[in-house]
């Protein structure tokens, strides 16, 4: 993504575009799978749908409390918190998936139209920044 992002330095931003995240169903990240008006003309509604439902898919997996996320917090507070600088935990490796999809998708589907997708991690997931980039130069 920061190749991508390079390349768009020098295009003029057209228009900023943020899904919100959708509390509908509680508190774990899930983003509205609704295109947005503004991306009409660009982006099919199923391919922006599928994007929107991979990312869901990620951060719920990310945030389910399993077997192995307990012993990670036992653990941890066993060894004054050094094992997180020894290990990845099942959160950051979910965030990495969800950067690397987000990159690729980026890379293959949008970029070439002249969108790009932000990471919504850096924002504290509350919503998802689309840039759409000004290509008629």
């Amino acid at each position: 993504m920061a190749e991508t992002a390079r390349n768009a330095g020098n295009m003029p931003i057209a228009k900023r575009v943020y899904i919100q995240r959708d509390y509908s169903t509680g508190m774990l990240p899930k983003f509205q799978e609704k295109l947005p008006r503004e991306l009409d003309d660009i982006i099919t509604p199923g391919t922006f749908q599928k994007t929107v439902q991979e990312l869901n898919k990620i951060y719920e997996e990310t945030e389910t409390m399993k077997c192995s996320t307990y012993w990670e917090g036992l653990f941890s507070c066993l060894t004054g918190y050094l094992l997180l600088g020894c290990m990845e935990t099942q959160y950051d490796a979910g965030l990495k998936k969800a950067k690397i999809y987000l990159k690729e998708q980026n890379k293959k589907v949008y970029w070439p139209k002249g969108v790009l997708i932000k990471d919504p991690y850096p924002t504290g997931l509350r919503s998802i920044e689309i840039v759409i980039y000004n290509c008629s130069n």
